[in-house]
């Protein structure tokens, strides 16, 4: 009898069913949806073609305009487009309804089963595409490829061998706006992604002001029982930077440099930039001065030098963007550094403001080159301020290093209200300098104290003589800015202590003993910091005792629990059996006064912090 050298159809109908089911998948996982609406491109003046460009008219009203003016309102942003409505064109890998499959070697059943799977799996993809572009949806899942600055926790070390710690200060708030994103999207944030400081500084906190200008920040310092651990003591340094009225400030250049290539397409990332710089808008005063370069594939000047008080061309310039192409970041970096340069005049201020998803993939983009690049452009007097937007493809290592070293800040915007808390309720101090590279070192007595660790800044740590140095950069502070540093310190002979016995001691002698009138101390802070523009530092000085309590206590215990708040997220081993429940707990007991609500959006991002880790 003849054998059947054939399957039978029924199996190669399973196997075509299996193998069109994985193409789907595989195409599904791999397109970027954003990439399939086609925008058309607008218009831009190239870099290289605006040499005989010439300068506008340099007169400034002498009129300031108030911050909440009405004249100065901006219109409500446009409304999003309605649910469903599709856009102009769209491209798909999968063949359209009405197109032809090859599915020559296939039975006939197998052809129509293929034919109403590719179908269905079009009209998805097409739903899915158009939903990406609803805000009331959920952004489609991005590959992740997001780039973090992270370095090792900081260590609990011991006074007799190390009894000094410095760092430079951080006013930047990035990483609580990355790690709120992350919770309210139903997911525990990266620990790279989570940086204590910045957590903590996103909160302002009760301290005491300057008297005057000629020091342009009060320091405060309070010690209190450690809410994890009570046989170790939480000693709080705080700075406050002297408050300057919008009115006051000089005149202000503005370059926004923004990034309109095709990663920029979800509506966290280019629509909400948009509305955010309208926001920014409303800030200027009649006499500040308005630019704006995008770049993409290539860069170019989309609104030369133009005074903010003409707000109706600004805006239509804003409204007009749109996202296409490559990331040509150093190229965009070069045209906004050029315009600034033109903008600059006597007594006035200029910064560039990056607005981006992090990603420069065309021209020099390696770290090393850009933070040159910028540190050369910052000596010529243009500083550079950060605006992160979207996931997916966030290179936070490569943005906290431009904002560093253009001495400006560093902000992730993941929502209206933060774009508002940034470019409006604390404008003055992102575009406002009042001190430069600012230091803190301080130094613990072997006599009171035996341990201690820094809970955060471990990318801002210094050597012991770079504090001394004024060659070395650091940190600066805008005018109103409040900066946070928490030390938790071990007693001498507390039962916390980490460190085992030795059989010789664990003390090494001092050189000289202490001063009787040293005695009681905890410790001594030390500030160094450079007024604008000025070559060498200046020292402040604070004793710290074991008492002292020049903060509220509700107010150090509030960042306690955000400072325990940020260490889970990170997995720390120092928090003894703390959960997010204690977090919450301490938080609601200490909430204080709350006007903008930020105290009780934090204590909602533990809930979802605790739901997401079950």
């Amino acid at each position: 009898m003849t054998r059947n050298r054939h399957l039978p159809k029924a199996v190669l109908i399973g196997s075509a069913s299996i193998i069109t089911l994985a193409l789907v998948a595989l195409a599904a996982q791999s397109v970027d949806v954003n990439e399939l609406f086609v925008q058309p491109a607008k218009p831009v003046v190239n870099i290289q073609d605006r040499a005989d460009l010439a300068r506008p008219d340099r007169s400034r009203s002498e009129t300031s305009a108030q911050l909440n003016d009405s004249e100065n309102r901006i219109p409500a942003p446009a409304p999003t487009p309605a649910q469903g409505s599709k856009p102009a064109e769209i491209r798909t890998l999968f063949a359209q309804p009405n197109e032809k499959l090859s599915t020559q070697g296939f039975s006939g059943q197998a052809k129509v089963r293929m034919s109403q799977q590719a179908t269905v799996a079009h009209e998805a993809l097409g739903q899915q595409a158009l939903l990406s572009h609803d805000p009331s949806r959920p952004v489609l899942q991005q590959p992740d490829r997001e780039r973090f600055a992270s370095a090792e926790t900081n260590p609990l070390k011991q006074v007799a061998e190390d009894p000094v710690s410095t760092f430079s200060i951080d006013v930047d708030t990035a990483s609580y706006s990355f790690v709120r994103g992350s919770l309210n999207g139903g997911r525990l944030p990266n620990p790279d992604a989570v940086r204590v400081e910045e957590m903590i500084n996103y909160f302002n906190y009760d301290y005491a002001v300057p008297e005057n200008r000629e020091v342009p920040f009060q320091t405060s310092v309070s010690v209190v029982e450690t809410p994890w651990n009570e046989h170790t003591r939480l000693m709080q340094i705080g700075i406050q930077g002297y408050k300057v009225p919008l009115a006051d400030l000089p005149p202000q250049n503005l370059v926004f440099l923004i990034d309109t290539s095709g990663s920029m397409a979800d509506f966290n990332k280019l629509p909400l930039l948009q509305q955010s710089f309208r926001l920014l808008l409303s800030s200027l005063r009649d006499e500040d001065e308005v630019a704006i370069v995008t770049y993409a594939g290539s860069a170019g000047v989309l609104l030369e030098p133009t005074k903010a008080s003409n707000k109706s061309l600004i805006l239509q310039k804003i409204n007009a963007l749109t996202s296409r192409g490559s990331t040509a970041g150093h190229e965009g970096l070069k045209g906004a550094y050029a315009l600034a340069e033109q903008m600059s005049g006597e007594g006035e201020q200029t910064r560039v403001i990056l607005a981006t998803d992090g990603d420069f993939n065309v021209g020099l983009s390696d770290t090393k080159s850009l933070k040159r690049y910028i540190s050369e452009q910052r000596k010529k007097g243009t500083a550079l301020s950060v605006l992160g937007f979207g996931r997916g493809n966030y290179n936070d290592a490569l943005m906290q290093a431009l904002a560093q070293n253009g001495q400006g800040v560093a902000a992730y915007i993941d929502t209206l209200s933060e774009a508002r808390k940034v470019l409006v309720d604390q404008v003055v101090s992102s575009i406002s300098m009042i001190a430069q590279d600012v230091k803190i070192q301080v130094e613990f007595n072997p006599a009171t104290v035996s341990e201690y660790r820094l809970i955060g800044y471990e990318t801002r740590a210094l050597n012991t003589e770079d504090f001394r140095n004024d060659k070395v950069d650091a940190g600066d502070i805008g005018a109103g800015h409040r900066v946070t540093a928490l030390y938790e310190v071990t007693p001498v002979g507390s039962p916390a202590r980490k460190y085992a016995e030795r059989r010789y001691g664990n003390e090494i002698p001092s050189a000289k003993p202490i001063a009787q009138s040293f005695e009681g101390e905890l410790a001594f802070v030390k500030l160094r910091y450079k007024a604008p523009g000025a070559e060498k530092s200046k020292l402040v000085t604070t004793p710290v005792m074991t008492d002292t309590r020049d903060i509220p206590e509700a107010e150090t215990l509030f960042a306690a629990s955000v400072a325990g708040f940020g260490q889970l997220l990170k997995g720390s081993d120092y928090l003894e059996d703390w959960t997010f429940g204690d977090v919450a707990r301490l938080a609601q007991a200490n909430r204080g006064a709350d006007p903008f609500g930020y105290r009780s959006e934090f204590l909602s991002l533990v809930r979802l912090a605790d739901v997401a880790q079950r």
